[in-house]
């Protein structure tokens, strides 16, 4: 930021009144766990994130049956960030792989006597989001299965996914079956697989057979049309009888997926619903006890690629409830970490100020703006503070953010002129970057320096008028930034100003119009360039022929721009600009630049205004050093030569 001109205070403080970016956040919703990218301090609990990627390596490589499915608590209070946990893990694995994502939100069992029946419905709806590879997570495992055994130039999902409707549609055509071809290659490797879940896996990779194939996945019935299409069973079963059936469902889909990819299954909110079952038990027990199924049921093959079951609760469900169950469960719920949940740790000092520099960068982004300071309005001190005294968690501290996120109104002096001073001294010191480069910049102070001198005699020229409107417009294309129009000793003057800071063929363009007075109808062109930008031109290149011409036969000029000259100009125009934010009229701020003379005394507009001295400014005359130079040696070589050659017949 130190490289970059900050924004102008009143426009960062207006932004911040008119706008909290943290009103209303801090709570992480279930859909947002598959949203797209969000703030997130990476190092604030970053021992559990990085212990479940440990927890997904480690059953993705192990060669024991018993290490391939395994298990993590996760244990904090409300507010620490449990969810934006998981949705961390959600973007890193869509951001880098290594596994597919399933997510299990609280709200998700609406019928506590339909837990397995209802997961089912989730791990299909999890599987058909997006994945590491831009298609559904089903289409990924889809593609792993039509490609088993094939070459590393098996083409990619997307290209599977965009070519099979065509190709299944080619081969009806020719009395075959590309459907059928796939199931049959795919169960020869997979005896056990139940061929229907896995027929409907393949056919999620048409794009018009896929919702449908998804639907039956879930457990759902089809139209019997659908079902016909897509080969599948389609039994009308009442919602008991899919309970009884969704565990074996869910085995064999999760058996199947995770042999091409690690799974991870992420239960949120066991405790966020306070209900119970006909047999009296809570959600977090029945949740609890799914697990621990999930846990032994699963199939324990050193081929597969492993699963990882995350169980996230509120600290005192765990200690209270869940620790407690009989049978092995706290066991199987934390297998990973020997049954001590990983705890969730409020924010400190440190990670006060990454929440809240992270909030702000994207909040003065979406904006377009460039704070003083990283942290403004907050200062560093207080956020530490803060952070150190109260231990908040996430969601305190971002509610803390936004009662504290404002700026106090500034109490201007009563004066017009004190005010006037102030603003003026503020402008003039404020840091806006390189600005010597910046040529629409600095017309537009020369440009505003010269309105303020309308009906003023400067240099024997009377201004009357300064206008940007230049014609003919398509010709001159903005090179020429302005003209001022007056009249000195009772002739008409029209002076033609280009500022011209940037490259080369700008500046031979902004020269061309300059020099061609009977077009833009000027009596004389100036143009405004840093002498060090002069001194860089060569004697024979175009831009100092073209320069020469518009001062040697023309009666135009270069004036230097020179930094102590053009900056009380720059800061005046800053400050009319902002005059509702300093509490300055237009008819005031004119006052009080005709009062100061800050305009009438300014050296760059009375050298603009001044008769020409006809001079051309000093170049660069490198090339014509050097060739100076050739020549000499090349002459004084001859002439040792020559000296030689007379002095050996002298002396033989």
């Amino acid at each position: 930021m130190t490289n970059t001109p900050v924004s102008p205070i009143e426009a960062v403080n207006a932004a911040i009144k008119s706008h909290n970016p943290f009103t209303n956040t801090g709570i992480s919703q279930q859909q947002d766990v598959w949203g797209k990218g969000f703030p997130d301090v990476s190092t604030l609990n970053a021992h559990a994130s990085n212990k479940v990627f440990e927890a997904i390596e480690f059953v993705r490589k192990s060669e024991s049956c018993q290490d391939k499915v395994t298990s993590i608590a996760i244990i904090a209070p409300k507010g620490v960030g449990k969810t934006h946990l998981l949705r961390r893990i959600r973007h890193q694995l869509e951001k880098e792989g290594g596994a597919l994502f399933v997510y299990a939100g609280g709200n998700n069992y609406t019928d506590l006597n339909l837990v397995k029946y209802q997961f089912q419905q989730t791990l299909a709806d999890s599987l058909s989001k997006t994945g590491s590879q831009g298609v559904k997570q089903w289409q990924e495992v889809a593609t792993a299965m039509a490609n088993e055994g094939r070459s590393d130039n098996s083409p990619t999902p997307a290209e599977l996914v965009k070519k099979f409707d065509q190709a299944y549609a080619n081969s009806l055509a020719q009395n075959r079956n590309l459907m059928n071809a796939l199931q049959k290659q795919v169960i020869k490797n997979k005896p056990n697989a139940d061929p229907y879940i896995l027929r409907a896996i393949l056919w999620t990779l048409s794009e018009t057979q896929a919702s449908f194939a998804i639907q039956w996945l879930s457990g759902k019935e089809l139209a019997k049309s659908n079902a016909d299409e897509l080969g599948l069973p389609n039994l009308h079963k009442t919602n008991q009888d899919r309970e009884a059936e969704a565990l074996r469902n869910i085995q064999q889909i999760l058996n199947l997926v995770s042999f091409y990819n690690p799974v991870i299954i992420c239960f949120d909110e066991i405790d966020v619903i306070n209900n119970c079952n006909d047999d009296g038990l809570p959600t977090e027990c029945l949740i609890a006890n799914f697990v621990k199924i999930l846990h032994d049921t699963l199939e324990n093959s050193e081929l597969s690629q492993g699963v990882v079951i995350l169980t996230v609760m509120l600290s005192e469900t765990w200690r209270d409830k869940v620790n407690s169950m009989p049978g092995g469960t706290p066991d199987r719920i934390s297998k990973y970490t020997q049954r001590k949940p990983l705890e969730l740790d409020p924010v400190s000092s440190n990670s006060m100020v990454q929440l809240v520099t992270i909030w702000l960068q994207e909040y003065y982004n979406s904006k377009g703006l460039i704070p003083p300071h990283q942290l403004y309005p907050f200062e560093e001190s207080n956020l530490k503070e803060y952070g150190k005294v109260s231990k908040p968690t996430v969601r305190e501290a971002l509610l803390w953010c936004a009662n504290n996120f404002k700026v106090e109104e500034e109490v201007l002096p009563s004066d017009p002129f004190e005010r006037f001073d102030l603003a003026f001294k503020r402008e003039s010191e404020a840091d806006i970057g390189d600005y010597l480069e910046n040529s629409d910049l600095i017309a537009d102070a020369l440009y505003f320096g010269f309105e303020t001198l309308k009906g003023q005699t400067l240099e024997e020229v009377v201004v009357e008028k300064v206008t940007r409107d230049v014609k003919p417009k398509i010709q001159n294309k903005n090179f020429i930034n302005f003209k001022i129009i007056g009249s000195e000793n009772g002739k008409e003057v029209k002076i033609g100003v280009a500022v011209i800071q940037s490259s080369q063929f700008t500046l031979n363009a902004g020269l061309k119009r300059l020099n061609d007075y009977e077009t833009f109808e000027l009596t004389r062109g100036c143009l405004v360039r840093s002498q060090s930008k002069i001194e860089q031109m060569r004697k024979n290149s175009e831009a100092y022929k073209l320069l020469n011409e518009l001062i040697s036969e023309k009666g135009g000029e270069n004036v230097d721009l020179i930094e102590e000259q053009i900056r009380p100009l720059i800061a005046i125009l800053a400050v009319y600009q902002k005059r509702p934010a300093y509490k300055l009229t237009e008819e005031e701020i004119f006052d009080l630049i005709f009062q100061n003379k800050i305009t009438v005394d300014n050296l760059l507009l009375r050298e603009i205004l001044s008769n020409p001295s006809g001079n051309m400014p000093a170049v660069n005359e490198e090339e014509e050093d050097i060739k100076l130079i050739d020549n000499f040696l090349n002459s004084s070589n001859m002439s040792e030569t020559e000296d030689s050659d007379d002095l050996s017949e002298l002396f033989s």
